[in-house]
């Protein structure tokens, strides 16, 4: 955890995966970040996988380094503590429906200073999650094998939400940026992210809607080849896969040469008129060629000499891993500083967990902070936000209207 937003105090109040990046983030660059959630978990606190104390994972990782308050919030009472909280920081982040009692209406009434945060599903009011958006975007139905017939075979949903995380760093950007703008003009502000116009918009930026406008009709499937480069998976001689690029001269002429594969190339040139080292259009244009050629050569060595060679080239190549082998690589987890084993989990299983994904030289970037408990703030943030004292608080939680830690 880096400390550049330790003046910070944000209420979030979320399930699932987006609203919980947004505040994950926040969190990790040192904001304090108050979960608020209804007294016996949110919607997602018990999401699979879980262990066998019942704790899930996926709750446990994007709730590190935030406060818990656990609140009755089907309770006048409990909604009531959960707006005044926000009050007193300025900031909130949500994906409650508009028309509930964290509408922005509410939780600016006393406070014109107000920032939040809202994550939707469509920007009509409709639901929406990370498989649906997916679906409408188009790019499943561009997944898949080369062969495979566009208007018959399935779609190809990607297995990450990975949506839900864009949605999540965008809002946590958004929130900075009015936070920016209240300390310029001293307003606040009522941000409404649609996940769907995060997937459908970042189709556009990325220039695909344009493309297939232009084109009249949808792309081909091309397998795991990259649009318009030089990129594909490979099978090495002991039943290696890996992904190799060549977006750059350089990426190219390292690739020619790991492969040994100059002469070939040059042939191959003189017969269907190209130069390969022009630029991606060539490369992509005749990859068919291409790709029987890397292959040929591929199929003839071992993996660890083709790395050898991949790597003294300076080529741009990866090997394709399980997700159980990539969570055990030495390289990627073991020895990045990314990662540090925590034992403090509350489902108290002990496994590598990331800092911030920046890297700030200048800066120590501390641990990794663990996710609380259910409610293990409650009394702490009660007492220091709202003033009350453990007398008033005990009679909440004997009426039930919070809870406190649930470590037992």
């Amino acid at each position: 955890m880096y400390q550049l937003l330790n003046d910070l105090s944000i209420i979030e109040v979320s399930s699932f995966v987006a609203s919980p990046t947004a505040g994950l983030y926040c969190a990790q660059m040192g904001a304090e970040v108050i979960r608020v959630d209804h007294k016996t978990g949110g919607l997602d606190y018990d999401r699979y996988m879980l262990t066998k104390e019942g704790r899930s994972l996926s709750w446990e990782n994007l709730n590190r380094a935030k406060k818990s308050v656990a609140l009755d919030l089907r309770s006048g009472e409990g909604r009531e503590l959960c707006v005044e909280l926000a009050n007193t920081t300025g900031q909130l982040i949500t994906n409650l429906p508009e028309q509930s009692f964290l509408s922005h209406a509410a939780v600016a009434q006393d406070r014109d200073d107000m920032i939040s945060l809202r994550i939707m599903g469509w920007h009509d009011g409709r639901q929406a999650m990370d498989f649906t958006v997916n679906a409408a975007s188009g790019y499943p139905l561009m997944c898949g094998p080369e062969e495979w017939d566009m208007a018959t075979a399935p779609p190809v949903n990607q297995v990450m939400p990975a949506w839900d995380f864009i949605t999540g760093a965008y809002c946590a950007f958004a929130m900075m940026a009015a936070i920016h703008h209240r300390s310029a003009t001293g307003k606040g502000a009522e941000l409404r992210v649609p996940l769907g116009d995060v997937a459908i918009g970042t189709f556009a930026n990325s220039g695909t809607m344009a493309e297939m406008l232009f084109r009249g009709g949808d792309r081909e499937r091309l397998g795991n080849a990259i649009w318009g480069a030089f990129g594909r998976d490979f099978k090495s001689r002991d039943g290696k896969r890996f992904m190799v690029a060549a977006l750059t001269p350089k990426q190219w002429t390292g690739l020619v040469e790991a492969f040994g594969i100059a002469e070939r190339i040059a042939a191959l040139e003189a017969e269907v008129g190209a130069d390969f080292s022009a630029g991606d259009r060539p490369r992509f244009e005749h990859r068919k060629a291409l790709f029987d050629l890397f292959q040929s050569v591929a199929g003839t060595m071992d993996y660890h000499d083709l790395e050898q060679r991949l790597s003294a080239a300076g080529t741009t190549f990866e090997r394709y891993r399980t997700a159980h082998e990539a969570a055990n690589d030495p390289v990627l987890i073991d020895e990045n500083p990314l990662f540090t084993r925590t034992a403090n989990n509350p489902s108290g299983f002990e496994y590598p967990a990331p800092r911030s994904f920046a890297n700030i030289p200048q800066q120590e970037a501390g641990e990794p902070a663990p996710a609380p408990y259910l409610g293990q703030h409650s009394e702490e943030v009660l007492a220091e936000r709202l003033g009350l004292s453990s007398g008033a608080i005990g009679k909440l939680v004997d009426a039930g209207t919070v809870a406190l830690s649930d470590k037992e």
